[in-house]
């Protein structure tokens, strides 16, 4: 201790650093993070708000024109329309990705030499992109020449992006698709971070693999639940550029989400305030979304996550 204390080298030849001088040294480490996060997070943001404060097609000059943006969005109908698509879409993704990735993370989190292949063929949906995935599955669910058409199985041949229930659920299972092996992943390393003490315990108690996953996975991945749905939720409310190459926000407007009308009223009518004003609300109820799931989660109190969570 006096060795340390007086800053002697040790036996690797290095000098020991007080713990007072590591206490300061450590906040100037985070600052390129910070400086990196202000620039291209904080900085946008305060413009996108600016911004939603004036008259503005892309190219001429910028008008400040006060809350008039504001007042044009919140009235027009195609707000609550184009939240409701939202929600639904991550209402509906939350309630099939979650358990799906419990169970397969679960699975995948075995020792078992298949389970690796499995799990490297299993990822393959994350390698590739939202458009080519969207161009994909236009191909195979076409009608006239797509998967139905072509084993000739008539419960296939539907129009499927043509009918707004049809469309909807052809996102959701997408969407599910592709995002899947990414929380499951996070639950794999989840469930391996549960001791084994606790299923060794359960077994000599005569506990089956369900009653152990229900009773002892299940509430130990309670924290990573909440991790992953963060994810999932906020995810969601960003959800564009498939559902730009897929659908359009079609038929009608049955599948245009937020982030959808955000462009379209931007790039597409060269109305920057009012896309704008769509841009700070998909910020602001993604904020508040985390913070509920967060709330809930009881994260406030790090101990217990440490505890009790994987």
């Amino acid at each position: 201790m006096t060795a340390i204390a007086s800053g002697a080298p040790g036996r690797t030849g290095r000098r020991a650093v007080a713990p007072d001088t590591r206490d300061r040294v450590l906040p100037w480490l985070a600052l390129p993070a910070l400086l990196f996060f202000v620039v291209f997070g904080v900085v946008p943001l305060v413009g996108v708000l600016a911004l939603s404060f004036t008259t503005w097609d892309g190219i001429g000059d910028i008008t400040f024109t006060g809350p008039a943006s504001w007042r044009e969005v919140l009235a027009d109908p195609q707000l609550p329309h184009g939240l409701w698509v939202t929600f639904q879409v991550m209402a509906l993704s939350w309630l099939v990705q979650t358990p799906a990735s419990i169970l397969l993370g679960t699975f995948l989190a075995g020792h078992q030499r298949y389970r690796a292949v499995l799990a490297v063929i299993f990822f393959i949906p994350l390698l590739l992109s939202s458009a080519a995935i969207a161009v994909a599955y236009q191909a195979l669910l076409d009608p006239n020449f797509g998967l139905g058409a072509g084993l000739g199985v008539d419960l296939l041949v539907q129009d499927w992006l043509g009918e707004p229930h049809l469309a909807m659920g052809v996102i959701v299972f997408i969407v599910s698709w592709q995002f899947i092996p990414f929380h499951a992943l996070i639950y794999q390393g989840g469930v391996r971070q549960i001791p084994r003490s606790m299923y060794e315990a359960a077994q000599l108690d005569g506990a089956g693999r369900v009653r152990q996953f229900f009773s002892i996975t299940l509430p130990q991945l309670k924290y990573t639940i909440i991790t992953s749905s963060t994810l999932m939720v906020v995810g969601s409310v960003t959800f564009f550029d498939l559902i730009f190459v897929l659908t359009q926000g079609g038929p009608g407007d049955a599948t245009r989400v937020l982030a959808l009308d955000m462009y379209k009223r931007g790039f597409q009518a060269n109305l920057m305030g009012p896309a704008s004003v769509i841009a700070v609300i998909i910020v602001l109820t993604g904020l508040g979304l985390a913070l509920l799931l967060r709330r809930i989660g009881g994260a406030s109190n790090p101990a217990a996550s440490q505890l009790d969570g994987a």
